[in-house]
This record gives C-alpha cells, sequence and structure tokens, in this order.
C-alpha cells in the first residue's frame, strides 16, 4: 500500500464532536490526521475496512468490539488482528499508507512480532520512528517499550548510534523510548530505581540543538526527579560546570522544574 494524496483537513475544532462528518469519513477512508484530536476521532473498525477489506468481517467485528477501549489498546489489538491476516511481513504492507493511523498499526506490527532480535526490530521501527507524521512517531516508541524495557541494557547500547543520528526525530526516540515514567505506557522499575542505566543516551544529548530532543531528555530527567531527585541534580550540576551551551541550560531548567535546583 502506498501514500495517496487526500484533502486538506479542515480546522476539526477543540473536540471529537467538532469534527464535521465530513472530516470524519476521510479519516475513516485513511486521510491522514492533522490534529491529536483527529488521531483520536478514528474510527478503527471502518478504517480496517477501507484499507484492509481482505481481512474480513470477523476482523472488522472484533475491532468495533473495542471502540470502547483506550487507543494504546486498540492500537495493539488492531496489529494482533491484522497479523493473522497479512502475515509475516504485515507491518511493511501498511508502513507506507497515507494514514497515520494505519502506519501507526505498522509499528504495533513491529512491536509484536515475536521473531525478531533487538536490533532487527530496531532496524526495522527506524523509519516509522523518523516519520514525518506526529503520531506515528509517537506510536513508534509506544510499540517497541515493551521489548526495550524487557532487554534494558542491551537496548541502551543498541540505541547509542541514534543519540548521534542527523534526524532530531531518531536520537529523539533514542530519549522518549525509555523514559523511566513516560505517558501513555508502564513505568520502567529499574530505571526509576537506577537511571543512571541511561547515561549512555543522556550524556550525548545533553546539548542537543533541537528543541525537539531537548525536551525529551528534560522530561527524561524529570521523570527520574520523581524518584531519584538527587541524582538528577548531580547530573544537571556536572552538565552545567564550566561554560555549558544555552541547550544544556534550557534542558537542565526545565529538568529541574518539579524540584528546584
Amino acid at each position: 500500500m502506498t501514500r495517496t494524496p487526500s484533502s486538506p483537513a479542515k480546522a476539526s475544532g477543540r473536540g471529537v464532536k467538532d469534527i464535521s462528518a465530513a472530516r470524519l469519513a476521510q479519516l475513516n477512508a485513511g486521510a491522514p490526521a492533522t490534529t491529536l484530536t483527529e488521531c483520536l476521532a478514528v474510527d478503527f473498525a471502518a478504517l480496517m475496512q477501507a484499507v484492509v477489506p481482505q481481512a474480513g468481517d470477523d476482523a472488522i467485528a472484533q475491532m468495533r468490539a473495542q471502540a470502547a477501549t483506550g487507543i494504546s489498546k486498540r492500537m495493539a489489538v488492531a496489529a494482533q488482528i491484522l497479523s493473522g491476516h497479512l502475515g509475516r511481513d504485515a507491518d511493511a504492507q501498511l508502513r507506507e499508507h497515507a494514514s497515520d493511523t494505519v502506519r501507526g498499526w505498522a509499528c504495533f506490527l513491529v512491536g509484536a512480532r515475536t521473531d525478531l532480535p533487538l536490533q532487527a526490530r530496531l532496524d526495522r521501527i527506524r523509519p516509522l520512528a523518523d516519520d514525518a507524521h506526529f503520531g506515528v512517531r509517537e506510536w513508534a516508541w509506544l510499540a517497541v517499550r515493551p521489548i526495550l524495557a524487557g532487554e534494558l541494557e542491551a537496548s541502551v547500547q543498541a540505541l547509542r548510534p541514534w543519540t548521534r543520528d542527523p534526524s532530531e526525530r531518531v536520537r529523539r526516540f533514542a530519549s522518549e523510548s525509555l523514559r523511566p515514567r513516560g505517558v501513555w505506557c508502564a513505568h520502567i522499575a529499574a530505571l526509576k530505581a537506577d537511571p543512571g542505566i541511561a547515561l549512555p543516551l543522556l550524556d550525548p544529548l545533553r546539548a542537543d540543538p533541537s528543541a525537539y530532543v531537548q525536551d525529551s531528555v528534560a522530561n527524561w530527567l524529570n521523570d527520574a526527579s520523581k524518584d531519584q531527585p538527587a541524582w538528577v541534580r548531580a547530573v544537571c550540576a556536572r552538565w552545567l560546570a564550566g561554560k555549558p551551551s544555552a541547550a544544556t541550560e534550557r534542558i537542565c531548567k526545565r529538568a529541574l522544574r518539579s524540584i528546584g535546583a
């Protein structure tokens, strides 16, 4: 499946109820969402029927039964359903679709595969981590985070080269995917107890020129400050010694926002 042109989105208002019926029809037919509200408004059953009709009526019914569950759970269920109908390389069939939700399903298909070693899984998720759409980038790290957390030290080492990637999106993934607390995801107990495990990822990003990456690093440290405030203060003190860059100063200020210097 390939990306196809779609009509520009009309302003969708502040809530799902404010999205017009015409715009909802576009989203459910495979048009990309332009806001988080539009992402949340997509009818997964209708979208699956539109873009993967070969999944069949039973699959659509299974997806419809999940309509009231949280969106992260629905993403995982959609991937589970599609893997049974599209086969082993289902993510490759979906990763170029115009719909960010469909590309999100591809992310969860990568996360759900049991036959991929860590490096192969990272190689497969990387193009989605570097996707132009904000939503797909979030699904990319959410989808593989449980695997990364389960192989924590190996994951930290495997992601070290990502901290030097030319793409700010890839560098941000290296930090965001292993936040101790994160958003819409389970906490990582080992990093809450010993955040220093992730220093091989954080140290190279301490002066990153991208605000997108800076915010992720700052949020990582702010997460850690909820459990290990002294450790976060010590890291920031080390980073701020001498003549720190403006980027480092910004990261540390945001990192310490909950506990102060």
